[in-house]
């Protein structure tokens, strides 16, 4: 796993910032989205340095979250960030704590796995989220226009895919999606658990 963190975590949030114009929106969106529901438990999918479950915990002060992430030095980072957090090194693809959670969220890390790995990380989470729980999943996508691709990818480490095929995975998982935003080549999806 080690060589796969190509991330400084000291620079890693103005890294972003200068390569995804629409950061902000996304994670203002993401925050917003999370901020419609109660939620006790929250639980953040490859956390990194803990921009979003700041901005999420800040609408929910007295939820309990749980975060992972693969890189430890990462999570570093996130633990001052969010010192309330259980943070957890753990990959997408490992089994997801038990749960349930009222709140899932997730921002620029699902697009690192495959089709079939997202399909099944949907599905886990559905498995996690307590009755009218959510799921917001901010990332990066195919877009229909080629020319809307911006945000620089490593091939074979970044596996953006369509918004269809995500909200189709979602559906399949039994979670009742749509997209609450997107821009070029970024999208944030709202699930809930019916």
């Amino acid at each position: 796993m080690a060589d796969q963190f190509h991330f400084d975590p000291g620079t890693y949030l103005d890294m972003v910032r200068s390569e995804v114009p629409d950061y902000e929106q996304l994670q203002d969106t993401v925050a917003a989205a999370a901020g419609e529901i109660t939620a006790n438990t929250i639980l953040d999918l490859g956390t990194g340095t803990g921009e979003t479950l700041r901005r999420v915990v800040a609408r929910h002060p007295d939820a309990q979250p749980i975060g992972i992430d693969e890189s430890e030095p990462m999570l570093a980072v996130a633990r001052a960030i969010v010192p309330t957090a259980d943070l957890r090194v753990a990959r997408l693809q490992d089994p997801l704590p038990e749960g349930p959670f009222d709140l899932v969220v997730s921002a620029l890390a699902v697009h690192h796995l495959d089709a079939d790995e997202k399909a099944t990380l949907f599905r886990e989470v559905a498995r996690r989220l307590a009755p009218g729980g959510r799921f917001v999943l901010a990332d990066v996508i195919v877009p229909d226009d080629p020319t809307d691709a911006i945000t620089p990818l490593d091939e074979g480490y970044d596996l953006p895919s369509r918004v269809d095929e995500q909200l189709r995975w979602l559906a399949d998982a039994h979670l009742d999606a749509d997209v609450r935003w997107s821009a070029r080549d970024l999208a944030v999806f709202v699930a809930d658990r019916v």
